[in-house]
């Protein structure tokens, strides 16, 4: 059969979702299912709890997608499912989803790295990506640096030795007592804030190395407050937020625009959850335009984890003639590359 339709299922952390995408670039139907509002008073993600509810969910949510896109599984021409990197029993989810569908309707199976599909999310708003290109993903659980020299091929140019940028936005905004997850909350915190009013330090900006590190950044934040507090000095939220704020933001633009020199490249692309930042958006459409390059990000909704951007990569790896067998296994530590 070849009708163009992927089914994209995607269980890497709290979301539940499914998706049914036409040519690997029109969305039919984008079901999300959150769990937030069940973690939130956790102050993260469960993952016990995060796999029970990708469970309940799965096939309600699949079926959804279905019924959205007025299509049948008979329909599907390839079955695309998230199988890492991300929390092992969530990924586990999705992988048996799939694979029991595949095989129910001996329809093709194509195992997605999640880091990959937030890149394809790029895909599904008409914009056109020019490889050679450098792609910069960042969002709770990864901070990954890439050049992108022809579509499906990525050489690796830095990446997060510690804590990702998302990770100690949402470990910071703990400690301010702000919901999860934090990075929004700072954003919004930070509105109105001088962002020059704290120095925080920023890890590994040595001369050619484009590995990034926000571990020390984020003890540097909980020193401050924790000094502050013990003085009895009243610290402006705003101030620490935006500050906090800019040096992960300033950190990320200036090695994104030294990975796009270096290479000579004439496109950059942001994607992941942190890509859905305001503040950090318009910043990096700032150094890009001062650079000569087009930027290229997907619309906020397609920032944070969804199955749209996994049928995305999905299909087009099917066109490419990749397949996965039923051995198809969960993977929590995948890495761009590899098998």
């Amino acid at each position: 059969m070849q009708s163009g339709l992927a089914l994209g299922i995607e269980t890497s952390c709290d979301e539940t979702a499914a998706a049914v995408i036409k040519n690997g670039t029109e969305i039919l139907s984008s079901v999300v299912l959150s769990q937030i509002d069940i973690h939130q008073k956790y102050g993260g993600v469960v993952p016990e709890i995060a796999s029970r509810h990708h469970i309940e969910a799965m096939f309600p949510v699949i079926n959804e997608a279905l019924a959205d896109a007025q299509v049948t599984l008979d329909e599907i021409e390839v079955i695309a499912v998230a199988y890492g990197p991300g929390l092992v029993g969530s990924l586990l989810v999705g992988v048996a989803a799939a694979k029991a569908l595949a095989f129910a309707t001996a329809t093709p199976l194509v195992g997605v790295n999640h880091i990959e599909g937030h890149i394809y999310a790029n895909f599904l708003t008409g914009q056109e990506i020019k490889p050679p290109l450098v792609c910069l993903t960042v969002s709770g659980g990864h901070t990954d640096l890439l050049l992108i020299p022809r579509l499906g091929e990525y050489e690796i140019l830095g990446r997060t030795r510690d804590d990702a940028a998302g990770e100690a936005f949402d470990k910071v905004a703990r400690v301010l007592g702000l919901p999860y997850p934090g990075g929004p909350e700072i954003e919004k915190l930070a509105q109105g804030g001088n962002q020059e009013a704290i120095s925080f330090p920023r890890g590994l900006l040595e001369k050619d190395n484009l590995d990034f590190s926000f571990s020390g950044l984020k003890t540097a934040a909980l020193n401050y407050l924790n000094g502050a507090k013990q003085k009895g000095q009243e610290v402006s939220l705003k101030d620490f937020a935006a500050s906090f704020q800019w040096a992960i933001i300033d950190v990320l633009t200036q090695k994104l625009m030294i990975a796009a020199r270096q290479h000579g490249v004439h496109q950059v692309v942001l994607s992941g959850g942190v890509a859905a930042n305001a503040t950090f958006r318009n910043h990096v459409a700032g150094a890009a335009s001062e650079n000569g390059m087009e930027l290229l990000y997907p619309p906020v909704h397609l920032c944070t984890d969804n199955a749209a951007m996994i049928g995305s990569a999905g299909y087009f790896s099917y066109l490419a003639g990749r397949r996965s067998d039923y051995s198809l296994n969960a993977v929590a530590n995948l890495r761009l590359g590899d098998n």
